[in-house]
């Protein structure tokens, strides 16, 4: 029973990860609706998902060392709450802080227990 535990706590914050990448890269393709050359598509798709791969790369990182990927994912949460609060204020962005950072804030701590787990 305690295997099966382990095997849960392991592989949720990484399968939740992958699919919260996916849903950041989605947002993406509103590029094609512009309307515009090759190269701008190229280069906006690339602009549009810098935030994705980003976490790409912490999802590798923390992939063996779960302290970088608690730390990563919930600072990205509190870095697109402070992005939003820079712009003027409308209550829509409730729901888009809760959509974007809210899930980031549960993988990081996610991958926080599966840290304080591995530890002990």
């Amino acid at each position: 029973m305690e295997k099966k535990i382990n095997g849960f706590i392991y592989w949720t914050p990484r399968i939740l990860s992958i699919i919260f990448i996916i849903f950041l890269v989605l947002f993406s393709l509103d590029i094609f609706d512009l309307k515009l050359g090759f190269w701008q598509t190229i280069v906006g798709l690339f602009m549009h998902n810098l935030p994705a791969l980003a976490l790409l790369i912490i999802l590798i990182i923390s992939w063996r060392y779960e302290i970088v990927g608690g730390i990563a994912f919930l600072l990205a949460g509190f870095a697109y709450i402070i992005l939003l609060i820079m712009n003027p204020f409308e209550w829509y962005m409730l729901s888009w802080s809760l959509t974007i950072a809210g899930p980031a804030w549960l993988i990081g701590i996610l991958f926080f227990i599966n840290w304080f787990k591995k530890k002990n």
